[in-house]
């Protein structure tokens, strides 16, 4: 079985306070967008098998088998399969990028395993094995558009309706950890509340729609503020880093191909679907 892991955007990123526990309260809006990896899995046919075998091609992953998202979720559901899996993965999200690509990944492995193995958990089941896997990986059970809080990992639905604009994504190959990120932050509330500021017009984003996590590191990385004003120069009607960067994304009201503005870079553009 073949399936297609998207990547996402954050349209807005508030960083709201500090927790007790390490970690910081946030608010954004999740959007998908059609930057795709390519995930198969199909039962293990040596009947000697005891575990999953995990091969990947295209772009390399970093790190060991043991933090791997795609091999985390199987371990997460191997009590309920009698045949292990084989799984490859072709990587072509950049990682480290604002892209939650390995996030998708992940819940993307839980959803087929899921189907192929006729598991029948719910998507509420689902969303809950994807919690243990990090923070965003539930949000890609349902892969719909989602007003996000606390961690980043409880949803609620939300209408934004892109669908018909056109979206460029570049990635600058710069990697920003989530530590490095979040050292340059001072949690506040906003002036205006993001569900308050998505409700107007998309030409007003721009003075009103933030990503907490610009302020920081575009001047620490120019370059991410050299593509942002690039989008914006091209005509887009609003443009932000995503999640804690380096990837940026820029909304335009009609088809425009920027694949020569950025040789050197990865890019994805293309329409929204939802």
């Amino acid at each position: 079985m073949l399936t297609f892991p998207n990547a996402k955007i954050n349209i807005g990123l508030n960083i709201t306070e500090k927790r007790s526990d390490g970690f910081h309260n946030i608010e954004s809006v999740f959007y998908p967008v059609e930057w795709c990896d390519a995930l198969e899995i199909i039962p293990n046919q040596n009947p000697d098998a005891t575990n999953a075998v995990f091969q990947s091609s295209g772009l390399a992953i970093p790190g060991n088998e043991s933090s791997n998202l795609c091999l985390k979720a199987w371990n997460l559901l191997q009590d309920r399969i009698s045949v292990p899996p084989m799984i490859h993965l072709h990587k072509v999200i950049p990682m480290g990028a604002g892209l939650g690509g390995g996030s998708a990944d992940g819940a993307f492995t839980l959803k087929m395993l899921n189907e192929v193995y006729a598991l029948n958990l719910s998507n509420d089941e689902l969303k809950d094995f994807a919690r243990k896997l990090g923070s965003d990986c539930a949000f890609f059970i349902e892969n719909r558009p989602v007003f996000c809080f606390n961690k980043g990992d409880e949803f609620e639905d939300y209408t934004l309706d892109l669908k018909g604009k056109f979206v460029v994504l570049v990635n600058p190959d710069i990697h920003i950890s989530t530590a490095e990120a979040y050292s340059g932050v001072s949690p506040k509330k906003p002036q205006i509340a993001l569900k308050t500021a998505l409700s107007q017009p998309i030409s007003t984003w721009k003075k009103i729609v933030k990503n907490d996590f610009e302020e920081k590191l575009l001047l620490k990385y120019p370059t991410i503020a050299e593509v942002k004003e690039t989008l914006y120069q091209a005509g887009a009607v609003y443009a932000s880093m995503t999640g804690s960067g380096s990837t940026v994304y820029g909304i335009f009201d009609n088809t425009i191909d920027l694949k020569d503005r950025f040789p050197n870079f990865a890019m994805w553009q293309g329409f929204f679907k939802i």
